[in-house]
C-alpha cells in the first residue's frame, strides 16, 4: 500500500463536524514505519489539530524522529498543502529534500520538497 493510500485510508476518520473538511496524513520514517493522522476540530477553533501534527505525534510516540516521506490528502479539488505550522513541524523531523506528496479528493497530486514548502525554515541549527 502506498503512502497516499495510507493517508486516504485515515482521512474518513477525521473529526471535522464544523468545516466538514477532512484531512488525512501519512508519514514514512527512515526505518520504513508508517504513521498516520487526521485533523481533529474543536468548537474553540484554534484548539483543533492538523492531520500532519497527529501523524508526527504518533511517530514520536512510536520512538522515531526522522521523516523520510510525507503524504497529505484533503477534501479539495486541488492538492492540499500542509498549513504553515505543520510545515514547520514537518521540518523539525525532515530534511529539506524530503518529498511531500499532496493529493486532492479527485486524485490529482502535487509533490514538493520540504525546502520548497518552507524556504528559510527555522531549524534546530539556529539554536546552537
Amino acid at each position: 500500500m502506498s503512502l497516499l493510500d495510507e493517508a486516504a485510508k485515515a482521512q474518513p476518520n477525521a473529526y471535522a463536524p464544523y468545516s466538514n473538511f477532512r484531512v488525512g496524513a501519512a508519514i514514512r520514517t527512515t526505518s520504513g514505519a508508517v504513521y498516520t493522522g487526521v485533523n481533529v476540530e474543536n468548537a474553540a477553533y484554534p484548539e483543533g489539530t492538523c492531520a500532519e501534527a497527529g501523524a508526527i505525534a504518533a511517530m514520536v510516540l512510536g520512538g522515531e524522529t526522522e521523516i523520510a516521506e510525507v503524504a497529505v490528502i484533503g477534501d479539495s479539488d486541488e492538492p492540499v498543502p500542509p498549513c504553515g505550522g505543520c510545515r514547520q513541524k514537518i521540518r523539525e523531523f525532515a530534511g529539506p529534500d524530503v518529498k511531500v506528496t499532496m493529493m486532492s479528493r479527485t486524485g490529482k497530486t502535487l509533490t514538493m520538497t520540504v525546502g520548497e514548502l518552507l524556504p528559510g525554515a527555522f531549524t534546530p541549527d539556529h539554536m546552537d
